[in-house]
């Protein structure tokens, strides 16, 4: 095994309890647990803190650890290598851990896993940055073999406990401006030191996750249309306005290159396509989807942080906390009426619309009359920054913005 040890004691590694809980549901079965997620959102620690659980609850497990970001690691580039690596490393008369840090790195990767699966004397945890590497080559080779799990950026609970913050008005101020990276706990939280670091994860994220793998080599263009999906955070996006928006700024680019653009976007977990859902004909449409980030600091690294945006940035915050607490995530399309989220887990399903604020009864017949118009008995939402807030209107409830960031549901 590398030496582990040496490398957690380099880390000020914080708990996720709802992750690692996660987790031990698998722990020690036959199925291989897949921790998902963009770069930098704490998977790797996440994965040590796992490597520490075992060697806790079962001395004697032969531990092979491997990080391809590290060097040491250079040589596993094929399948081939994995499999020789392991084995080779593998006792046969104990509990043998193969854990795996951004295995999308090696190519093939879903090959050694199915032979190691076959062989059923491997307990198997991988980490991985590319949503189609991960769902699509795992999907055919080791279909209903693996589970896997999604690791965001720290949630707002979350980032008061890394930061030792209060849960106050200012602590929210700082969460939405500078995002919920884990490595930020140990920088302060200024504009230019925040800034500069998210910088430069925004991009590792682009280079060795969007340019490098796809061989792209408008980088200008990728670059102005990660700035356009900033400015249009949570608008109805398509290719035909991005063209459109291109042209403006003499740039003539395919809609088919645009489309896959962003599809390498999403696949990096830095963005999240969100469909709109017909609640009316009760089907998911094929256009008009919207884009949210994945960490609201590095999207404010792209363009600035702009308090014209506080918008955008809340509907983007309630967007991620939904997504934490599991749920899958629609924009509803009631006639010519919008309802910003349908969040559906099980057999629950939550509403939830977001303004910045509702200073009059105009507006708050605007936000809460969408929603009067759902005919069911699913819980119904509306949440805004206005401290003082009606309990709720007409059997729909009126959340502050800080309160929602605190709520499990």
């Amino acid at each position: 095994m590398a030496n582990t040890k040496a490398i957690i004691n380099t880390f000020n590694m914080k708990n996720r309890p709802v992750y690692i809980e996660h987790v031990k549901r698998y722990m020690y079965q036959n199925i291989i647990k897949v921790l998902a997620g963009q770069r930098r959102v704490g998977k790797s620690t996440l994965l040590l803190q796992i490597v520490e659980l075992v060697k806790t609850e079962k001395p004697s497990a032969n531990i092979i650890y491997i990080n391809k970001e590290d060097l040491a690691f250079d040589s596993l580039k094929t399948y081939v290598d994995l499999v020789n690596f392991a084995e080779e490393r593998m006792i046969p008369e104990q509990d043998n851990f193969l854990f795996i840090d951004e295995i999308q790195d090696i190519s093939d990767f879903e090959k050694a896993l199915r032979h190691f699966q076959i062989k059923n004397n491997w307990d198997i945890y991988i980490t991985g940055s590319n949503a189609k590497l991960l769902s699509g080559e795992l999907a055919t080779y080791l279909s209903g073999r693996y589970i896997e799990i999604k690791i965001h950026t720290l949630s707002y609970t979350e980032f008061l406990d890394f930061h030792r913050l209060d849960d106050n008005n200012a602590s929210l101020q700082k969460y939405l401006r500078y995002g919920g990276l884990p490595f930020l706990m140990n920088l302060q939280l200024e504009d230019h030191i925040v800034f500069d670091y998210l910088k430069n994860i925004y991009a590792a994220i682009l280079y060795k996750d969007i340019i490098a793998r796809h061989n792209i080599r408008n980088v200008g263009f990728l670059d102005k249309l990660t700035l356009y999906l900033a400015d249009n955070t949570g608008n109805i996006v398509s290719a035909k306005n991005i063209n459109e928006f291109l042209k403006s700024q003499k740039v003539n680019i395919s809609h088919n290159l645009i489309l896959d653009y962003l599809n390498f976007l999403c696949e990096a977990f830095f963005l999240f396509k969100v469909k709109r859902n017909d609640l009316k004909g009760k089907k998911i449409l094929e256009f008009g989807e919207k884009y949210y980030f994945e960490d609201l600091g590095i999207r404010h690294s792209i363009g600035g942080y702009k308090n014209d945006d506080i918008g955008k940035i809340i509907e983007n915050a309630v967007f991620l906390h939904l997504l934490f607490n599991g749920y899958h995530v629609t924009v509803g399309k009631l006639n010519d009426l919008e309802i910003d989220f349908v969040a559906e887990k099980a057999n629950q399903r939550l509403y939830v619309q977001v303004a910045f604020t509702i200073p009059d009864q105009k507006t708050r017949e605007r936000e809460f009359g969408n929603m009067l118009l759902i005919k069911d008995n699913f819980r119904k939402i509306v949440v805004s920054l206005d401290e003082i807030q009606v309990n709720s209107y007409e059997g729909i409830e009126h959340i502050y913005l800080r309160k929602f960031l605190t709520e499990t549901f």
